[in-house]
């Protein structure tokens, strides 16, 4: 039997160079990559994928993928869908850094301390996602997460109570009484009364 391919997660990193955070979006992917998640993950060149590229955009569509932006354009997370369906996931860094309290970024080829906090808070944020894409159960052929089927709680039977035959009647619903009510044995009265079996 063939081996299949490891299911792993897409990341799509923004590529803007005239703010900070996109430079936080490169780095916080690099690190997911190569140190947080470098088993469960491949990186997706945006301009490649812009531009035309087949394997990309195919990885995009069959495997979950998520976006990291910079800001509330959000042109990865648009390309993604443009392209290939709608990523995964979203990340948005000033998003990551507003809920995190944290200031906001500097310096677009090196990063002050708070770009560097920021770094760390957005590749923590897709770690995260990694781990939960990873325990759902995806779809290549649609391109989409499966539906988990609902639970349905299994009825356990009290073994102190005592069974008289060989099965457990089952219970019908009085209308209106909100309680369980037995169902009447074949041969017995529904009155109350007993009757000869």
């Amino acid at each position: 039997m063939p081996e299949l391919p490891r299911k792993k997660v897409g990341i799509i990193a923004c590529s803007g160079e005239e703010m900070a955070e996109g430079t936080v979006t490169r780095l916080a992917a690099l690190r997911v990559l190569h140190e947080l998640r470098p088993d469960d993950t491949v990186t997706i060149c945006l301009p490649l994928f812009v531009a035309g590229g087949e394997g990309d955009r195919a990885f995009a569509r069959f495997y979950p993928t998520i976006a990291v932006d910079g800001c509330d354009l959000r042109c990865a997370a648009r390309a993604t869908e443009r392209y290939s369906g709608k990523p995964a996931a979203s990340v948005v860094v000033s998003d990551v850094v507003a809920a995190c309290g944290l200031a906001r970024p500097q310096g677009r080829r090196r990063l002050d301390a708070a770009g560097q906090a920021a770094v760390t808070a957005t590749a923590d944020r897709v770690a995260a996602l990694v781990d939960e894409l990873l325990g759902k159960h995806w779809s290549r052929r649609r391109g989409e997460f499966i539906p988990e089927p609902a639970v349905v709680p299994q009825f356990v039977a009290d073994p102190s109570l005592p069974i008289f035959g060989t099965s457990v009647e089952p219970m019908a619903f009085a209308p209106g009484a909100g309680q369980p009510q037995p169902r009447p044995l074949q041969g017995e009265a529904t009155d109350g009364s007993a009757e000869a079996i």
